[in-house]
């Protein structure tokens, strides 16, 4: 069985008068199903000047929350963890300073979605092979504490950057330490929470 990345379009927010997709990941890997986000799943009075409309995974054809064995957060912003007490007794996998981060005095997420009942955080500090050929690396920029996913296929590497970059100009001309980290690894593409398609090297060249 080949390791492969899906992405499962799970909202779609109001950003400056257009729609912006929200996508999480799945890997299917030899060892394991990763599940990379985990999106929203409800409303909250915190985000609806952004007019959510939500596909939650739950209650998606084709996708089972329970075949999922584990889960990774590239940050605990709340379109990136809403979903995670769909997977409580589920490892959640995040880096340590974003947990901390998220759950300290300062309003940085939703809170009560974060500290959700059941789920079990697994705190990362620097890098950390999930499974063989799934590696977390942390990248600095969107958030101190945030982390790509790097995924080895029959295809190349491939980056799940979160929210590491949103548009893919900040791709093409990296500016913080974790898109120019995407950059030195040379992936043969990086999906982005927020766009429909992935962003490639070389692309319109």
């Amino acid at each position: 069985m080949a390791t492969t990345v899906t992405p499962v379009l799970v909202a779609e927010l109001l950003a400056e008068g257009d729609r912006m997709p929200v996508y999480v990941h799945v890997i299917d890997h030899p060892d394991g199903r990763v599940l990379v986000d985990t999106g929203l799943t409800q409303l909250h009075p915190a985000v609806a000047d952004m007019d959510p409309r939500i596909m939650p995974l739950d209650r998606q054809d084709g996708v089972d929350v329970d075949s999922i064995d584990l889960v990774v957060n590239t940050h605990l912003h709340y379109d990136h963890c809403g979903g995670n007490h769909l997977f409580a007794g589920t490892p959640v996998h995040v880096q340590r300073r974003e947990l901390e981060d998220a759950l300290g005095p300062e309003e940085y997420t939703i809170r009560e979605w974060v500290d959700a009942p059941g789920v079990e955080y697994v705190p990362v500090d620097g890098a950390l092979e999930l499974l063989p050929g799934i590696r977390l690396v942390p990248a600095p920029g969107h958030t101190p504490g945030s982390q790509v996913v790097l995924v080895d296929t029959a295809d190349g590497l491939v980056v799940i950057a979160g929210d590491t970059a949103v548009f893919f100009d900040e791709l093409d001309e990296p500016r913080t330490e974790g898109q120019r980290l995407i950059r030195t690894l040379d992936p043969t593409h990086v999906w982005l929470s927020h766009t429909h398609e992935p962003w490639r090297p070389g692309r319109g060249a």
